[in-house]
C-alpha cells in the first residue's frame, strides 16, 4: 500500500470513529412471564436402576486400548484384539453397525495391494463391540496376505468370538483388479453354528 493510501485511511477511519458516537441499547434481563411459562423443560429421563449402577469404573476396566494415548497398530489380525463392553439393553434388538471405506489387505500370490469397503452389523446379545479396538483390528490387515473371501469371514468369526452377538454379517467390496471387482458377504445367526 502507498503511503498517501495509509494517512488517507487512518484519517478516514478516525474521522469516522469520532462522528458515530452509538449509545448502547440496554437489554431487558427479564423475560416475560408468559415466556418462561412456556419454556419450560421436559422431565429428564430416569435410566432404569441396573444402568446407574453399571456406569462404574468396574465395567470398564477390561477397555485398555480406548484409555491409551498412543495406538500402535499391530502388523497382523492375529497381533489385534478386539475388545468389548458390557450392553445394557440385553434382551433388545437392536443393530448396529459399523463401516471401514478404507480396508487394505494383500493378494497372497502377487503381493499387490487390494482395497475395498467393509461394512459390519451386528445384533448384540450381552457384549458390544468396542469401536477403537475393531478400528485397529481391521487396520491390522493393510500388511497381510489374504483372499478377500479369507478377510471377510476372519473378520466375522474374531466378531463372534469376542462378542458372541445374536446375530451379525460382515460384507466386503472390494475394488476392482484386472476388470474384476470382488463383494463377499459372510453371516452367523446365534444357535445355527456348524
Amino acid at each position: 500500500m502507498p503511503i498517501w493510501m495509509y494517512f488517507f485511511y487512518s484519517e478516514t477511519i478516525s474521522t469516522c470513529r469520532q462522528q458515530s458516537k452509538v449509545k448502547p441499547v440496554k437489554i431487558r434481563s427479564e423475560m416475560p412471564r408468559e415466556a418462561k411459562n412456556a419454556k419450560k423443560k421436559p422431565p429428564a429421563l430416569k435410566a432404569p436402576a441396573e444402568i446407574i449402577g453399571n456406569n462404574d469404573e468396574a465395567r470398564f476396566s477390561k477397555l485398555s486400548l480406548l484409555k491409551k494415548s498412543f495406538t500402535k497398530y499391530p502388523d497382523r489380525p492375529a497381533d489385534a484384539k478386539l475388545e468389548v463392553f458390557d450392553n445394557l439393553y440385553v434382551g433388545r434388538n437392536y443393530e448396529i453397525a459399523f463401516d471401514c471405506p478404507e480396508f487394505t489387505s494383500h493378494c497372497p500370490v502377487t503381493g499387490q495391494p487390494d482395497f475395498g469397503e467393509i461394512s459390519i452389523k451386528y445384533v448384540p446379545d450381552k457384549l458390544c463391540i468396542e469401536s477403537k479396538s475393531l478400528k485397529i483390528f481391521l487396520f491390522s490387515f493393510r500388511n497381510c496376505d489374504i483372499f478377500h473371501e479369507e478377510a471377510v469371514n476372519l473378520i466375522l468369526d474374531s466378531i463372534v468370538k469376542v462378542s458372541q452377538p445374536v446375530r451379525a454379517e460382515v460384507i466386503g467390496a472390494f475394488r476392482p483388479r484386472g476388470g474384476i471387482s470382488i463383494k463377499v458377504k459372510a453371516n452367523y445367526e446365534k444357535g445355527s453354528e456348524q
